[in-house]
């Protein structure tokens, strides 16, 4: 069973460099161990309006007792005016890669 502080954040971006800026900035500021980047398709109601963009798709995985510190650092280096940022608590896991993720997240 995993510490009830590891979790996964959601995060979209509009473009592939900017997925990949966010995700190295949480990596090296260690407010994330790991981030995988994917292409997705989104469809979403923006200002009255439907919309349907190609964006990308951030899985960041993390300690979420840091989760304010990391939506502070995604907001300030985000071009969205409203960015998705969504926690998802993590309930089980390997171990091994549990204790990998928390050791990555903590100050060295």
């Amino acid at each position: 069973m995993s510490p009830p502080s590891l979790g996964v954040v959601l995060v979209t971006a509009g473009s592939e460099a900017e997925a990949d800026r966010l995700a190295r900035h949480l990596v090296d500021s260690r407010l994330a161990a790991c981030v995988s980047v994917l292409p997705v398709r989104s469809l979403y109601r923006w200002q009255g309006e439907v919309q349907s963009e190609a964006e990308w798709q951030l899985i960041v995985k993390t300690d979420l007792s840091q989760f304010e510190a990391l939506s502070a650092a995604i907001a300030l280096h985000h071009s969205y005016e409203v960015p998705e940022v969504i926690a998802l608590p993590i309930v089980e896991g390997l171990p091994a890669y549990l204790s990998w993720l928390q050791a990555q997240v903590q100050e060295p």
